[in-house]
C-alpha cells in the first residue's frame, strides 16, 4: 500500500505579511524616536503600527491567505509593537525618574502584553469570537501613545505625572492578562450594505478625530478599556439576580389547609390502638353517650 504524503508548502503569503513587517516596523521607528526624544513621533508610529496591524488580518482573510506562520508572524510583531515599544517609550518620557517603580510599571505593562498575546493564540476557535479575554494589546498600546501625545501636544513633562503614568501602565498591563470581557466587533460584516445615514455617521467621526486627534484617540481607547469591567460586571449581576430569582422560587412553601396542619393529638382507642385527632376536635364538645 502506498502512502503519499502531502508536500509541506515552503512559501509564504506576501500580502498580508507586508503589512505584519511594515507594523513591525512601525513599532520599531516608535522606539528609536523615543531614544532620540522624538515622543510625539513615536506615539504616531505606534497608531500607525495599530492600523496596520487590524489591516493585515482583514486582508488575509479577504484575498484567503491566512496561514499558521502569518498568525505567529503576527503575534511577535504585536509584541514589539505594543508591548515593548509602549513601554519603552512610556519609561524614557516619564518613569526614569521614579527608580524601581518606574522600570517595574514599565515591565509590568510589557509582560502582560506578552501574556495577553500567548493566552490569545492558545484560545483560538475556543472562546466566543464576539469577545476578546482581557484588554486587547493595541488598545492598551492606544492608550500608552495617546496619554503621551495629548501631554506633549499641551506642553506637559512627564516628570510631572511620572506616578500617573506609572498607574495608567500597571493598569493597563493587569487589565490585558484579567478575564474581563471587551467587544471585539468581528460581528462586523464590512461587506454587507448598510443604511445611508451609517456613511454620515462615520464622516463626522473622521471630523471628530481630525479636529484634536491626541484627546479623541486617547479619550476613545480609555473609553474602551472602561467599558470592559462596566460590562462585566453587568452581566455578573444579572447572572446573580436570575440565580437569586431562581433560588428563590425554589424555597417558596407549599400553600396547605389551615384545618389540617393543626398540632394531632393521640388518644387510645380500642384493642389498644390509637386514634389521631386534630386540635379542633379536641376543643369542640362531643354530644351523645360516652
Amino acid at each position: 500500500m502506498n502512502t503519499h504524503k502531502p508536500k509541506r508548502s515552503r512559501g509564504i503569503y506576501l500580502l498580508p505579511n507586508l503589512f505584519t513587517t511594515a507594523a513591525l516596523f512601525s513599532g520599531f521607528f516608535a522606539i528609536l524616536a523615543s531614544i532620540n526624544g522624538h515622543y510625539e513621533q513615536a506615539a504616531m508610529a505606534i497608531f500607525a503600527a495599530m492600523i496596520l496591524d487590524a489591516l493585515d488580518g482583514r486582508v488575509a482573510r479577504l484575498t484567503n491567505t491566512q496561514s499558521a506562520f502569518g498568525a505567529e508572524y503576527d503575534s511577535l510583531a504585536d509584541v514589539i509593537s505594543f508591548g515593548l515599544a509602549p513601554s519603552i517609550i512610556i519609561y524614557q518620557w516619564a518613569l526614569t525618574g521614579l527608580g524601581k517603580v518606574g522600570w517595574l510599571a514599565a515591565f509590568v505593562y510589557a509582560a502582560g502584553t506578552a501574556l495577553r498575546l500567548a493566552r490569545f493564540n492558545t484560545q483560538i476557535g475556543i472562546v466566543d469570537k464576539r469577545y476578546f479575554q482581557g484588554l486587547p494589546s493595541p488598545a492598551a498600546a492606544a492608550i500608552m501613545a495617546g496619554a503621551l501625545w495629548v501631554s506633549v501636544d499641551n506642553g506637559i513633562e512627564g516628570t510631572d505625572v511620572s506616578y500617573l503614568v506609572a498607574f495608567i501602565s500597571i493598569a493597563t498591563g493587569l487589565l490585558m492578562v484579567s478575564n474581563v470581557r471587551y467587544h471585539s466587533f468581528k460581528d462586523i460584516d464590512f461587506k454587507g450594505k448598510v443604511p445611508f445615514f451609517v456613511m454620515v455617521i462615520v464622516m463626522l467621526g473622521f471630523a471628530v478625530v481630525l479636529s484634536q486627534p491626541p484627546l479623541v484617540l486617547f479619550l476613545v481607547f480609555l473609553g474602551y478599556a472602561i467599558s470592559g469591567p462596566v460590562f462585566t460586571l453587568t452581566k455578573l449581576k444579572q447572572h446573580r439576580d436570575v440565580r437569586n430569582a431562581s433560588n428563590e422560587t425554589d424555597s417558596e412553601p407549599e400553600e396547605s389547609d389551615p384545618k389540617e396542619t393543626g398540632p394531632r393529638e393521640t388518644v387510645p382507642g380500642k384493642a389498644g390502638s390509637k386514634e389521631t385527632i386534630t386540635e379542633n376536635e379536641v376543643q369542640q364538645p362531643k354530644t351523645g353517650q360516652e
